[in-house]
């Protein structure tokens, strides 16, 4: 069991957090008086002590609050918690939403040392149930509920689209198929086709994000999807791109034209797809079926042999 060290609260973006003696954690919003609460993913964030502790140590001048976090917590390595991880403070339950973050610009400490600890701890949560907390408070760890949704991106690739010179059909109807079969959607991106920003976008999804399953739809003179792709993925898994040509083939022809890839970036599968609503429509209703058991086993909630059946993101996940 862990506990809560101290609670920081900023009124104003841009300022240092202060320690207050309690906060009232509200629920799909965030602290109550923080200026970082509102109805997004990084609600509240959570700064493990041990890894403060260890800066100052450095010869950082540090306060709890200087890094821009909320809590700061001792007795986890909240480095190592799944995206998805509930944590209950008194009656406050959160959910974690993010592990690190992106650093646009570096902050006072890093130009004082040369490093900064919160892209790398700091951890971020959503407010799932209201309540007090205060210094002291406990902190308990709930294990990743096997049958919540399957958390997707949905990412379309398209330079007239990303300049708004084209509708993003096929990208609209990925995101209605995905929340039909109940996969929740954490993220939706028209991007143009830049192979460096849509690395750092997939890097970001699977390694920040954790998301479950990132599926990409898009084709273009410039396409350059299944090189990001295979940049960032550890692993190939290339019987589901294979599975969707075979199938698109006795449809039409035209699907030997295909260039896509599908692999594995950490615990993230990535898969591309056509780049047609027709095709898309198509492709999902082939795949999605048979995609939970492979979800599962990568996020740790089914076992290798196990046998699950679905549009399987059962909700069913």
């Amino acid at each position: 069991m862990g506990k809560v060290t101290a609670v920081c609260i900023s009124e104003k973006r841009g300022t240092k957090k202060k320690e207050v003696q309690s906060a009232f954690l509200r629920q799909n919003w965030g602290i109550e008086n923080d200026a970082h609460a509102g109805d997004w993913h990084r609600q509240v964030s959570l700064l493990p002590i041990e890894k403060n502790e260890a800066f100052r140590a450095k010869g950082a001048d540090v306060d709890f609050g200087d890094f821009g976090e909320n809590l700061i917590v001792e007795g986890y390595e909240l480095r190592e918690l799944p995206v998805g991880t509930n944590i209950r403070i008194g009656e406050a339950l959160l959910e974690i939403t993010q592990i690190g973050k992106e650093c646009h610009s570096h902050c006072e400490i890093y130009k004082a040392m040369g490093d900064c600890i919160m892209p790398r701890e700091g951890i971020f949560a959503k407010v799932i149930k209201s309540g007090r907390i205060c210094p002291g408070d406990e902190v308990a760890l709930l294990p990743l509920d096997a049958h919540c949704p399957f958390t997707a991106a949905a990412i379309t690739l398209s330079d007239k689209g990303a300049a708004k010179e084209r509708e993003d059909e096929s990208g609209r109807l990925l995101r209605e198929l995905l929340t039909e079969q109940g996969y929740h959607i954490v993220e939706t991106l028209l991007l143009p086709d830049d192979q460096p920003l849509l690395e750092r976008h997939l890097c970001r999804l699977a390694d920040h994000r954790q998301v479950n399953v990132i599926f990409t739809t898009g084709f273009s003179k410039r396409d350059i999807t299944p090189e990001a792709t295979i940049a960032v993925c550890d692993r190939m898994a290339d019987g589901i791109a294979q599975a969707i040509r075979q199938y698109s083939l006795a449809i039409t022809g035209r699907a030997m034209l295909s260039r896509a890839v599908s692999g594995i970036c950490g615990a993230t599968l990535i898969v591309n797809l056509p780049g047609s609503p027709k095709a898309v429509r198509e492709s999902l209703e082939y795949i999605l079926p048979h995609l939970g058991h492979g979800l599962g086993i990568l996020r740790g909630t089914d076992g290798e042999c196990g046998h699950t059946q679905k549009g399987d993101n059962r909700n069913h996940a």
